[in-house]
């Protein structure tokens, strides 16, 4: 590894191009960290005393390493976020030159920063973003028209940053002088490096990438050009998408512990999701890493079936909303098991929704009862494993049924005496006392 601090405006010149690659997160920069950028650009650019601002790392790996370019192909390990946010502010300024009709400035930021002249197609592009970022980030430099997927983070910090332009309240020659004092630590990957090591070191907090950045990165990074493309097109990008990408990357990381705790029987601390699937695969060390994916991609269909209101079957998707208004999503490791046994059809559709109108009737019960969640963590987390699969509801039936203390569940006059006094009107969970589909579930008999 060879670490250099270099200019940031001098480390972009030249025929080369920073490619993000497709394991690496979306743009995900908002207005606070915008704007923290903003600010210190300004402060060095009025400030003569102040002759450099340091900007962080940007590691990189030669693409040549795995396939030979007629020019330098970059791949960036870590530093992406601020390095599109800087591509987004030169974009800005170069239309603020071009704007007030100083072409030579446009035409330095355009050839110097932006883009490889007398380059062609996507090798036009010094910085080269993945998925959907690519084509907004190409439609904002070009200013061509949008596409119909965009990404909403690029173009709303390179708004800002033509609005901040625009209202500064110093010179656009001032504000050059400000970028043109970035430093930045210029990381450069050897072959024998390992990408991923170097990765986690640099983020061993997890502060600025979620458990699911972290996993995926874990997953994809290792892999060659070719397998890191099939797996993420065919499972990882679609799940992203499902979970609704950078938004909802909290969906993702329950999903991922619930999938954990279902083959561990362990329920892992939500921060140590990632650590915890390290472990979980490195146990898994012979297992293809396309059937790993394939696997994890498969238990997330279900899952956002059951979270996320995408199952098709009425009675299904009623179940699944009553579990949903409940709030006790540690059923979930054990419905994960329970709907890819019905899947593979392990199990019939009656069963299925026999047990589906169980887990509501226990859980509901034990809530009018005042037994609220205690001890539901540990039931669930193991249940899977406790049943007679030959015996499938009969044996989830008999496994509810027969625990006892604070896990057991309510019979009818226990559950019907706690039911007159209940102050249903303070009761966290009335609304789902009221809805229709709820009734069936409070008269089930056990």
């Amino acid at each position: 590894m060879q670490a250099n601090k270099i200019n940031f405006l001098q480390f972009l010149q030249g025929v080369k191009q920073f490619i993000i690659p497709i394991y690496q997160r979306t743009y995900s920069w908002r207005n606070k960290e915008c704007k923290k950028l903003w600010d210190d650009i300004l402060s060095v650019a009025q400030n003569d005393g102040i002759p450099t601002h340091f900007l962080g790392s940007i590691v990189y790996a030669s693409k040549s390493v795995y396939q030979v370019s007629s020019f330098t192909q970059l791949l960036v390990i870590d530093g992406q976020q601020r390095l599109t946010t800087l591509f987004l502010l030169l974009a800005a300024l170069g239309q603020a030159f071009k704007k007030q009709g100083n072409k030579l400035e446009w035409d330095k930021i355009c050839e110097y920063y932006l883009f490889n002249k007398f380059e062609h197609y996507d090798n036009h592009y010094k910085l080269l973003l993945t998925q959907n970022d690519k084509k907004t980030l190409i439609s904002l430099l070009e200013e061509s028209e949008e596409p119909e997927e965009i990404s909403p983070r690029l173009k709303e910090n390179y708004q800002l940053f033509r609005k901040w332009i625009d209202e500064s309240p110093v010179s656009l020659e001032t504000l050059s002088r400000g970028i043109s004092k970035l430093i930045i630590i210029d990381i450069a990957l050897e072959q024998y490096d390992n990408p991923q090591l170097i990765f986690e070191s640099l983020n061993s907090t997890g502060v600025d990438l979620s458990q699911a950045d972290l996993i995926r990165n874990y997953i994809l990074m290792g892999l060659d050009n070719e397998e890191q493309t099939k797996l993420y097109e065919n499972y990882w990008y679609p799940m992203e998408q499902s979970f609704g990408q950078a938004q909802n990357a909290d969906r993702f990381n329950r999903f991922m512990r619930d999938f954990l705790t279902l083959h561990h029987g362990n329920i892992p601390n939500i921060e140590e999701v990632y650590a915890t699937f390290k472990a979980y695969h490195q146990n898994k060390a012979h297992t293809p890493m396309e059937q790993v994916v394939a696997e994890i991609y498969q238990y997330s269909r279900y899952f956002t079936r059951m979270v996320l209101a995408r199952e098709k079957d009425v009675d299904h998707k009623n179940s699944f909303e009553n579990i949903k208004i409940l709030e006790v999503n540690v059923v979930y490791p054990f419905l994960l098991e329970v709907y890819a046994d019905y899947e593979q059809k392990r199990l019939s559709r009656a069963d299925f929704v026999a047990i589906l109108k169980l887990i509501e009737s226990y859980v509901f019960r034990r809530m009018i009862s005042g037994l609220y969640a205690t001890g539901l963590n540990k039931v669930f987390a193991t249940l899977a494993k406790e049943i007679d699969k030959e015996h499938y509801l009969e044996s989830v039936q008999a496994n509810l049924l027969q625990r006892s203390g604070s896990a057991r569940f309510p019979r009818d006059q226990e559950f019907q005496t706690a039911f007159v006094v209940k102050d249903i009107y303070n009761f966290l969970r009335r609304h789902y006392l009221l809805s229709a589909n709820s009734i069936s579930t409070m008269a089930l008999s056990t």
